[in-house]
């Protein structure tokens, strides 16, 4: 074996990989992010393979051989991109990033491996040299081809097989020594995550870490202001009506509880489900706010729901003067799922028309344990923070609110669709809630 020589043709599937590794640490949104990314998943691992397996110069080829070479990249990369994400996935700590810098490692350690030289032609006797193929014996390039297509078969194989489980089979199954705790501080955030980002100076404005056995009524009313004798939010045709009875305190944590039970409102409507709410607004319409916000840091350590279909949990700032209408800050919601944190903001720009951000974190199961859940509303900008990593931004000046907002914890039912039938109760906790000011 020998170390081939340092070409650019050689490093450049491992370069590739840095580079969309650095391309991640640009906004989100960026398309040199996108396109940074897609051309090293799509080619460079593969070509890292195929230069370390084949025994000879393989892009110098002409003709069919380019371009079986180049299908056999591609199909080769795409196979270890699967592999690597389904092997992250089904450890709950999938990320765009960490399937990259994975991908890239393994890029380089093929870059840098040894291979064996194809092998010099034997000069004939008596006679000029001449270089030939044996009729009878397969070339060391078409063996190596042959090698190369039976292993990325295997691997698509068993690729497919991983995601064909993964779709049929709950987290549950998948790792029963992750099952669900039974006390919600059986996992608790990183550490440091309870803290406001490095943009300081902060200081504390609002807490509650609910260590009490009731709700603080100081802090908290259970309900929009815009209804009496409890509430829903018709604008998104839900299938709740919130009720105080299911907003509960206990063992340091905040407990909302849906159930199905018909419910009537005092709109003169039955509802099929009760739920839970909280909300630092009023307790009727002409009240005074609790405790109203503008800019500064919002966080609460949160643990979804396990029934996550039909389900509509939220964090959200609303505008204390427009009483449900925009501008919204979503902290975090769970909208059918608890793989996925939508953050998003709702806003109107000066023409009157609707302004939208929206981004999607995960694949990770957030009913596990309890994730902090942050936005730094800023006059200039509104971030968005998972475990204390930013993950989302949005600098439009358009859309940045300025009108002072209540902060809302609630789980809202039948939202885009309803629970399935045997789904009867569910919960959401949370441990605390926290608001920074500079």
């Amino acid at each position: 074996m020998t170390v081939r020589p340092w070409t650019l043709p050689r490093l450049l599937p491992a370069l590739s990989g840095w580079i969309a590794l650095a391309a991640l640490l640009l906004q989100a949104g960026n398309p040199l992010r996108a396109v940074a990314a897609g051309i090293f998943l799509l080619v460079g691992p593969g070509a890292a393979a195929v230069a370390w397996a084949r025994p000879g110069p393989s892009w110098r080829e002409r003709g069919p051989g380019r371009l079986s070479a180049a299908a056999l990249t591609v199909t080769l990369s795409l196979a270890l991109t699967m592999l690597v994400a389904e092997a992250l996935f089904f450890r709950h700590s999938f990320t765009v990033g960490r399937t990259v810098l994975a991908l890239a490692l393994l890029t380089t350690l093929l870059t840098l491996l040894p291979r064996r030289p194809p092998a010099a032609p034997a000069p004939v006797s008596g006679g000029p040299v001449r270089r030939f193929r044996s009729p009878r014996r397969p070339s060391a390039r078409a063996t190596g081809r042959w090698r190369l297509l039976l292993v990325t078969g295997v691997l698509l194989l068993a690729a497919a097989c991983g995601a064909s489980n993964g779709a049929g089979v709950g987290a549950a199954e998948l790792h029963p020594q992750t099952a669900a705790p039974t006390s919600p501080t059986a996992i608790l955030p990183p550490v440091g995550a309870d803290q406001p980002p490095a943009t300081g100076p902060w200081h504390q404005v609002f807490r509650d870490d609910f260590n009490g056995t009731v709700l603080d009524g100081s802090k908290w009313t259970t309900c929009y202001d815009w209804n009496v004798r409890g509430c829903t939010n018709t604008g998104n045709h839900e299938d709740e009506w919130y009720l105080p009875s299911q907003v509960a305190v206990a063992d340091g944590a905040l407990t909302l509880t849906a159930q199905r039970q018909p419910t009537p409102g005092s709109d003169g409507k039955t509802y099929p489900w009760t739920s839970g709410m909280i909300s630092t607004g009023r307790d009727h319409w002409d009240g005074t706010p609790r405790h109203i916000f503008t800019h500064g840091y919002f966080a609460a350590a949160i643990r979804t729901t396990d029934q996550p279909v039909g389900m509509f949990p939220a964090f959200w700032l609303l505008s204390a003067n427009t009483r449900g209408g925009l501008p919204e800050l979503d902290t975090v919601e769970f909208i059918n799922s608890n793989q996925y944190a939508d953050l998003n903001l709702h806003a109107e720009a000066p023409d009157g028309t609707n302004i939208d951000a929206h981004y999607a974190h995960g694949p990770l199961d957030y009913s596990l344990g309890y994730h902090v859940f942050g936005l730094d509303w800023e006059p200039d900008a509104v971030t968005w923070y998972v475990d204390g990593v930013q993950v989302f931004q949005v600098t439009d000046p358009a859309a940045i609110p300025t009108t002072p907002m209540e902060l809302i914890l609630n789980l809202a039912v039948g939202y885009q669709q309803s629970p399935p039938p045997g789904v009867d109760k569910t919960q959401v906790q949370v441990d605390w809630v926290g608001v920074w000011q500079h």
